[in-house]
């Protein structure tokens, strides 16, 4: 992006959100690459000369998407004194937004599974954005341990929301099952000092080795 004329940035601009206001109103199928062509009003070889294809268009929509949604979640501390509070709040106003819009929440998970190299680029940034949102409540915990508990929630999260698009799990569910096992996670590591923590990771991992 820091490469891109200021026009540049316009037209990508236009060219994601006319993606996002078709998928928000009919879903993926809805994300026609002519049709994005004429509501952007961005010639269509242009378009494909930024983006391979409709789910590398969806897939840096949804980076975008978070990244305006990590920007508001951040500029609020989540409630409740406890860093599993904390964070289980930050899921649940992130997920307010998801439920707001399931058609585009739908579109964007197909995007991001897809094997173009072009989303492979863009989940870089999607997992950035994600780790984002979940990390300041985790501030004083242990790096090691911190680094962690960040992998294994952004793993729920994705486990999570692939049973919803399986239809196992409604998508107002998935909240719930992700602050469950955020807390299973997080709070055994909630009141240990520095070395306890250090500790009990080096048991847990030598448990799981052996």
């Amino acid at each position: 992006m820091g490469a891109l004329t200021y026009r540049q940035r316009e037209r990508r601009r236009s060219v994601i959100v006319a993606a996002v206001t078709l998928a928000t109103g009919g879903g993926y199928e809805a994300v026609q690459m002519r049709d994005v062509s004429a509501k952007a009003d961005v010639a269509l070889g242009t378009i494909y000369h930024n983006f391979s294809s409709k789910d590398h268009l969806l897939a840096c929509a949804m980076a975008d998407w978070l990244g305006e949604m990590e920007s508001r979640l951040t500029h609020r501390r989540g409630q409740g004194d406890l860093a599993a509070d904390q964070l289980a709040d930050v899921i649940r106003r992130a997920f307010r937004g998801l439920l707001r819009q399931p058609r585009l929440t739908e579109a964007f998970m197909r995007a991001i599974s897809s094997t173009d190299p072009g989303v492979a680029e863009a989940s870089v940034e999607v997992q950035a954005r994600l780790r984002g949102m979940v990390e300041a409540p985790l501030f004083k915990f242990d790096p090691e341990i911190r680094e962690g508990i960040i992998s294994n929630i952004l793993h729920i999260c994705h486990s999570s929301m692939v049973l919803w698009m399986i239809g196992r799990i409604e998508l107002s569910d998935v909240a719930d099952e992700i602050e469950r096992m955020v807390r299973l996670v997080v709070m055994p590591y909630e009141k240990g000092t520095t070395a306890r923590l250090r500790e009990d990771h080096v048991k847990l991992v030598g448990g799981q080795a052996g």
